[in-house]
């Protein structure tokens, strides 16, 4: 792409840590057993983490990408790493919600290159028009190399109210050069009641993708502030597979949205991300939602081998 980010050393972040409790039930009918939707070939011939590591490979070389994962889901997640080279796996013992394995992955990165600026993506997400979405992914990248002391949000044009995402609500527009295309932050709200949902869409808010890009230092400055006991703990374990290991098993589940980032609105920005044709996928009436645009049959009302998984 033409119009990538001029960051020299830009660094992807994958999210591949989580579960997929939602849609067990639909990934069992279609390979035969419960997996994370990130590790299931949905579409076509890659899954969805795999889809991912090729959206995102004009943004960054593979030396430059981690991809954190669960230590019980390496038999799924290494085949489909492609040229990631070993190292840049983070490993998390166990899922403790989006924190924890957030947290892990930046550790990881600032023992590397502490001043990095990172984008963050999910792994199990569907985007229609790739060009359009890291567009919108680059911008967001400028914006920090311009603001490094904000974190910038890809926010979503909602399609309608949906209870089971993210929203964020945005207030004025940042002066010139970015009036029109990066607002300030107003408020967060993570998964609102149906009724909180329909109202933050009437008054113009986003959903929010977790899609983010932030410079890492001034990321682990924040959460210091704000969850200082959750970085102090990682921070002892941080290196060390037996304290990290134990860390885990006594670790409160934290959401990184809800916990962390509902807390500090001022310090965000969100960038408009239009007409990418973004869904979580979060459940399977979104995955039929797609499909049906794309007049493709969903997978488990056909029969599929062993194979639609790696």
């Amino acid at each position: 792409m033409s119009n990538l980010p001029a960051v020299n050393g830009l660094w992807t972040l994958v999210l591949a840590g989580g579960d997929g409790t939602r849609l067990q039930d639909l990934t069992r009918r279609i390979v035969g057993k419960p997996i994370p939707k990130q590790y299931c070939r949905l579409l076509d011939e890659r899954s969805l983490l795999e889809t991912t590591l090729a959206r995102i490979a004009p943004l960054a070389a593979p030396s430059h990408t981690l991809v954190v994962a669960n230590e019980n889901h390496l038999a799924l997640a290494r085949p489909q790493l492609g040229a990631l080279p070993p190292g840049n796996l983070v490993i998390q013992p166990s899922n403790r919600d989006t924190g924890p394995g957030l947290l892990l992955s930046l550790l990881t990165l600032a023992a590397r290159s502490p001043r990095a600026y990172v984008a963050v993506f999910p792994s199990d997400h569907y985007v229609a028009d790739a060009h359009g979405f890291l567009a919108a992914v680059a911008h967001a990248v400028r914006v920090v190399h311009v603001l490094p002391d904000r974190v910038a949000m890809l926010g979503i044009p909602p399609e309608h109210p949906d209870p089971g995402l993210g929203y964020i609500e945005p207030s004025a527009p940042l002066p010139p050069p970015w009036e029109g295309e990066v607002f300030q932050v107003a408020s967060f709200h993570e998964k609102p009641d149906p009724g909180a949902a329909a109202h933050l869409v009437a008054r113009g808010g986003l959903w929010n993708s977790f899609v983010m890009a932030f410079r890492v230092d001034r990321m682990l400055d924040l959460l210091w502030r704000i969850r200082s006991a959750d970085v102090a703990r990682m921070c002892g374990a941080f290196g060390r597979p037996t304290a990290l290991g134990a860390l885990y098993k006594s670790l409160e589940p934290w959401n990184f949205s809800r916990d962390f980032l509902a807390r500090i609105p001022s310090q965000l920005v969100v960038v408009r991300a239009d007409r990418t044709g973004w869904s979580d996928w979060g459940t399977p009436e979104s995955i039929e939602r797609t499909l049906c645009t794309l007049n493709r049959t969903p997978p488990w009302r056909v029969a599929l081998p062993a194979a639609a998984i790696a």
